[in-house]
């Protein structure tokens, strides 16, 4: 396939949304579209649906948009739920349709054949068996139930009607069903808001083996850097192309914008000394001549833009806390959380200006753990303590508002009537609400708008403990790295809970992790979190760190960790190669029995052919079993060579 938008554009009435667009969408291409909040990003993807939304652009080209071959386009927004009723398998069934309705097909068939041996039959029998093999009939029950487990849902779920999900869980739901259709062209518009980073990990693992093309609108920093090969960066209604992931675009776009400024003071300063040569010597008669030349070159030249300052338009902080807490900020001893029944059991301590990072899948208690440290519900047991002067500030990710229908104005003269009312428009004018937005309902704010007017609120307070739920929810790239700054300047003590592995890692000193019914607390930032769990790994499997702690006596140096690592990675990849030998073995044992169905004396007897089928069915089974251990192996050892 092949999609490319030549010299188009955008408008909504008088506005121009984006000027000249000049797009492509290549076989198998990964590709990002990057740019602030409100900079055209999903109306572009919405453009790459209903072409109606594109017009001639301010190019010299002519306006032109070009498909070659074809191909589904799978959005998020076009899937929506016939019927509630449905339960979430049948939902998700609906996407195998296609290989539900051949397999009855050969169930019947198969009826027939016990009565009879017609030649007809028996072909169309095994040509509709051939095409469930193509159409993917024997790991298709594999696939979605990985899916299915990877996304976060139980058991339990698949049997739950689509009523009884929330909308974050629907969301998820609908996400499943596009994946599992396999568009050849894939347009994801933030597909990693509602899910934990257990299933960002293995949404990223699954859309860097997808077979069709891709294109992402995300603020996933690792995300992006780990799928994408092509970046398509949306600035001042201009888009501009990038090779490679996001942090290839970053240092491109770094270089590009230097050498553009160098070039175009270069050459203004050249327009400068031309032009004051001519004007020194145009109206002297023996000179006259040789200022013309200097003119004359000024027209020739090609005239270098001034290249556009970055769009670093963002909220900022300098706020200060009122007054610093103890050195000890909280003590959690076995406390218990939940609402009508425990959830987990939770124990740490909390010391003056530690940045801890709560981490795990969805559902499974981390908001709960910060609404019982803020009050917002009871503990059930245990203990909870904090330390001397401590003023809490929180982030709820459901933003909610006492009265949504106040400005953004009376939201803070209610919060802060002490202030004046220029000290509330600056103080707004900081976090981007400025001139009539001031006076804008909350109700009708967008989530990145009530983001900045929560954390305003918070900030003012200068409270000495931040407890933080979601806080880069529908927050652009510069958002978060304003809040990166903000938080790692900050002399107070923060806990946070983030799905945004890249925010995790700049932030958080230590980590909290919460797995079902397990709480476990690391010493660390994210890089040697993960560092912590695949020691943790390899040592319930053999007990490779004791071994080694018990044969020395002194602490492990660089050399023993490199050492013990490099061990780790050879037993996977001698592992990974038993497994490709197995897969191969089985592999040419199914082309071995197809062979042997094509026989004359077989593809006439039904039952031998039922026989041979029931082998390759099962063979198949356990290639597929083998080839996701493989992927599970390889994704491990990809992990361990990230880390180190």
């Amino acid at each position: 396939m092949n999609y490319k938008i030549v010299n188009g554009s955008i408008s909504f009435g008088a506005e121009t949304i984006l000027e000249e667009i000049n797009f492509e969408i290549k076989e198998k291409e990964k590709i990002a579209i990057v740019g602030r909040n409100g900079a055209g990003k999903t109306t572009l993807l919405k453009a790459l649906i209903d072409n109606s939304m594109l017009e001639p652009g301010i190019g010299e080209e002519k306006f032109n948009i070009i498909k070659q071959g074809s191909f589904n386009i799978g959005y998020l927004k076009q899937i929506d739920f016939e019927n509630t009723s449905c339960t979430m398998l049948e939902e998700i069934l609906k996407v195998y349709k296609p290989i539900i309705q051949l397999e009855e097909k050969i169930d019947k068939l198969a009826k027939k054949l016990t009565n009879t041996s017609e030649i007809q039959l028996i072909k169309e029998y095994t040509d509709s068996l051939e095409k469930l093999k193509f159409m993917g009939g024997y790991e298709y029950k594999k696939e979605y139930e990985t899916a299915i487990k990877k996304f976060g849902f139980t058991e339990e779920d698949k049997s739950k009607k689509i009523y009884e999900f929330s909308g974050g869980q629907r969301t998820k739901i609908a996400f499943l069903k596009l994946l599992l259709s396999k568009p050849e062209l894939l347009l994801l518009d933030e597909p990693t808001n509602h899910l934990d980073i257990v299933a960002i990990e293995w949404l990223e693992n699954y859309l860097k083996n997808y077979s069709g093309a891709i294109v992402i609108v995300s603020h996933d920093r690792m995300f992006l850097d780990r799928i994408v090969n092509k970046v398509y960066e949306i600035e001042y209604a201009a888009i501009t192309e990038y090779k490679g992931n996001y942090t290839k675009f970053e240092e491109q776009k770094k270089i590009n914008y230097e050498k553009q400024l160098k070039d175009y003071e270069y050459q203004q300063a050249e327009i400068k000394r031309l032009q004051s040569i001519a004007d020194r010597f145009r109206y002297k008669p023996t000179k006259a001549k040789m200022a013309l030349s200097k003119l004359k070159k000024i027209e020739q030249m090609n005239i270098i833009e001034e290249p556009n300052k970055y769009d670093l338009k963002t909220f900022n902080s300098n706020f200060n806390i009122k007054y610093e807490s103890g050195q000890n900020v909280l003590r959690v001893k076995d406390l218990e959380i939940g609402y009508n029944k425990p959830i987990c059991k939770v124990s740490f301590e909390l010391y003056r200006g530690q940045k801890l990072a709560i981490i795990g899948e969805n559902g499974i208690g981390k908001s709960t753990l910060l609404k019982t440290l803020n009050g917002n519900i009871q503990k059930l047991s245990g203990e909870m303590e904090y330390g001397y002067h401590v003023n809490i500030g929180y982030f709820d990710q459901l933003m909610e508002f006492d009265n949504p229908e106040l400005t953004v104005f009376d939201e803070l003269y209610n919060k802060f009537p002490e202030l004046t009312t220029t000290q509330i428009r600056t103080l707004l004018g900081t976090f981007l609400f400025s001139g009539e937005d001031v006076f804008k309902k909350i109700s009708l704010l967008s989530g990145g708008e009530k983001v900045r007017l929560q954390l305003c609120e918070i900030l003012k307070k200068g409270p000495n403990l931040l407890l933080l739920d979601e806080p880069t929810n529908h927050t652009d790239i510069l958002g978060k790295e304003t809040l990166e700054r903000i938080l790692k300047e900050y002399k107070g003590t923060v806990m946070f809970i983030s799905h945004d592995r890249y925010f995790v890692n700049k932030i958080a000193d230590s980590i909290l992790e919460f797995e079902k019914g397990k709480v476990t607390f690391y010493k660390g930032n994210y890089d040697e979190y993960l560092l912590h769990k695949t020691k943790e790994e390899s040592a319930e499997n053999e007990n490779k760190i004791n071994l080694i702690q018990n044969q020395s006596n002194i602490k492990k140096s660089k050399e023993d960790n490199i050492y013990f690592i490099n061990k780790e990675l050879n037993k996977i990849k001698n592992k990974m190669k038993k497994l490709e030998e197995e897969i191969d073995a089985l592999e040419k044992e199914v082309d071995k029995i197809e062979a042997e169905m094509l026989s004359p004396e077989i593809n006439t007897d039904y039952l031998k052919l039922k026989e041979l089928q029931d082998k390759i069915e099962n063979l198949n089974n356990t290639i597929y079993i083998k080839m996701e251990e493989w992927e599970e192996l390889n994704s491990k050892l990809n992990n361990i060579k990230l880390d180190n």
